[in-house]
């Protein structure tokens, strides 16, 4: 009988119905010594891939463009260009290079995208290009 009431403490007799508080954890999963270990909770904090604060930026960097080029080519949506690459924009060295490539990228618009260019440049500011922003995974070869 002991035997019996000790192995329902270790998760591996009948226990109650729902559960029960002998049988450790919650109602409804296995005890905690039934679990395979593959499947063991797993640490509350997860390592993050990115930088979390930098990747909003871009993001919202991005949906700013995305707005910014809405209101530009109101009415002639099939014009916006494809993509204006912001990791492009970050490779030039001066502003006077970005805007130059922006220019020449919003050259279909028939509004003034002056306005918008120089926006755009000063949400670039201290915006990291996206290589920084990931970590390599163990997979990627040494560059």
């Amino acid at each position: 009988m002991a035997a019996h009431r000790v192995g329902r403490r270790q998760g591996r007799g009948g226990g109650s119905p729902g559960g029960g508080s002998l049988g450790g954890g919650s109602p409804g999963r296995p005890p905690p010594s039934a679990r395979s270990p593959a499947l063991q909770r797993r640490p509350a904090r997860a390592t993050v891939k990115y930088n979390r604060r930098e990747l909003q930026r871009r993001l919202d960097t991005e949906s700013w463009i995305d707005r910014g080029l809405q209101e530009l080519y109101r009415g002639r949506e099939q014009e916006i260009p494809d993509e204006v690459n912001i990791d492009e924009l970050l490779e030039l060295e001066t502003d006077e290079e970005r805007a130059q490539k922006l220019q020449l990228i919003l050259k279909s618009c028939s509004a003034d995208p002056e306005d918008f260019i120089q926006q755009l440049l000063v949400q670039l500011k201290g915006l990291p290009k996206q290589q920084l922003l990931q970590r390599p995974s163990p997979e990627d070869p040494p560059p």
